[in-house]
């Protein structure tokens, strides 16, 4: 092995499909974030958000993420979705039920978790403004397991794959356990992240 050359040609290689394999994982994130925005009837500005591809606030430095999964009851998710609006946080999920390719059963779930009157119906209901993302690279990155879990993560956590690596920056804590997002945010900041949650603490407490 020692005796091993190394080949720059294969190297670049390498380098080109990885570039190619991200792009393609963000092509298809963003696929799958339009068709469910057109199921859900949503113009462009709601779509972005949808699809995690535009900050309402990207000057901020942290963002409260809420990693969730589908299998949580949708109550619970609509309660966090109300929460997190206060704070201009983001719902992550690991993946779409039914996979990727099956859009229909994100779509339902989305709207389910959004729409501010859960009895209406159609593309008229009003939303709340809430950004959900499908990321996997954000639970691998912060070592998510099990799920609802906190992070205040430094930057726009919402950028696509492409854009991103595991060497991007991310919370310096992570925050587990099924209660309400003031105590989650709360805890974040007795094990050391007062500074990062203060913002968000402040905004949860206006009324």
């Amino acid at each position: 092995m020692s005796q091993r050359k190394h080949d720059p040609a294969m190297a670049d290689r390498v380098q080109s499909d990885v570039a190619a394999a991200r792009q393609a994982l963000a092509t298809e994130r963003a696929v799958a974030s339009h068709r469910i925005a057109q199921a859900l009837g949503l113009e462009r500005p709601e779509e972005a958000a949808l699809a995690g591809v535009m900050s309402a606030d990207g000057a901020k430095n942290q963002v409260p993420v809420l990693f969730v999964s589908s299998s949580m009851p949708v109550e619970t998710l609509r309660t966090y979705a109300g929460q997190l609006e206060r704070v201009g946080g983001v719902m992550a999920f690991r993946g779409m039920p039914g996979g990727m390719r099956q859009v229909a059963p994100m779509a339902k779930l989305s709207a389910a978790i959004l729409r501010i009157d859960p009895g209406c119906d159609g593309p008229a209901c009003a939303m709340r403004d809430v950004q959900l993302i499908v990321d996997p690279l954000i639970f691998r990155q912060h070592g998510v397991t099990q799920v609802p879990a906190l992070a205040m993560v430094p930057g726009d956590p919402t950028k696509p794959y492409c854009e991103r690596d595991e060497t991007s920056p991310r919370a310096a804590h992570l925050v587990l356990g099924d209660a309400a997002l003031s105590g989650l945010l709360e805890e974040y900041g007795r094990l050391g992240g007062k500074a990062e949650v203060q913002d968000a603490l402040a905004r949860m407490a206006r009324r």
